[in-house]
């Protein structure tokens, strides 16, 4: 009987509040068939640390005299277009009923590019910005993420411990390093010789990520692959 009263549930929501397009606001999905094929795609070559688009597929400059502790960052789309007004809409705009459709697109890109994962962690936020934004858009993505493809979701095991910049506000890739440097806290033997898949909404310079595992690598994880829904280029 639940599941018939969840479904007629949703069903009367949809008629009280029509889903539209993110994109284009055509009602019936949050992003349509034809904005859905107007996303840029990253796809190879990319540069095998961080993830953005670099011909043969070997170290991009910037990556070459980095010593990072993330095994890698992936993204499957460039963050622009609806992508970003997607990311914008589930982040700014309390459309947490996105992250289902986002997550999918998550789930898929893991099916054509596999990684060698057994968990799934989140990027944390701080506790002043969690309180003012009401939810964490990453654990959003996780949870759901996680309900696709099995894995399961280890929550608050990763701890920010002081607040920070948003990263889009700093300048350069050194200034953005400096400013979640040593932010992150892992003091969880969940994590311990368990291969992590970190989950956030967008990557920059891969600073948060690469921050977040060093903290994950400190508890003992052996490994921490970091998946973005999109990544700016």
């Amino acid at each position: 009987m639940l599941p018939q009263i969840i479904k007629l549930n949703s069903i009367a929501l949809d008629l009280l509040f029509p889903k539209r397009c993110v994109g284009c606001g055509r009602e019936g999905e949050f992003i349509c068939d034809w904005c859905r094929h107007s996303i840029e795609r990253i796809l190879p070559p990319i540069c095998p640390r961080c993830g953005r688009p670099q011909p043969g597929g070997v170290l991009c400059p910037s990556c070459i005299t980095w010593p990072a502790a993330i095994d890698g960052i992936r993204s499957p789309f460039c963050f622009n277009g609806v992508i970003r007004e997607a990311v914008h809409q589930l982040k700014y705009r309390n459309l947490r009923a996105l992250s289902g459709l986002l997550a999918e697109y998550l789930r898929d890109f893991l099916v054509d590019y596999p990684l060698a994962v057994d968990i799934i962690v989140p990027v944390p936020l701080h506790h002043k910005r969690l309180k003012e934004r009401g939810y964490n858009q990453s654990v959003l993505l996780a949870r759901e993420l996680g309900k696709l493809n099995g894995l399961p979701v280890v929550e608050n095991s990763l701890v920010r411990r002081r607040y920070a910049l948003p990263q889009a506000r700093t300048g350069s890739v050194i200034e953005r390093r400096k400013n979640v440097a040593g932010i992150f806290f892992c003091e969880d033997s969940t994590i311990n010789n368990k291969q992590v898949l970190l989950i956030d909404d967008v990557s920059t310079s891969g600073a948060t990520m690469d921050a977040c595992a060093q903290a994950l690598k400190a508890a003992g994880a052996t490994s921490v692959w970091g998946l973005a829904l999109a990544r700016e280029i």
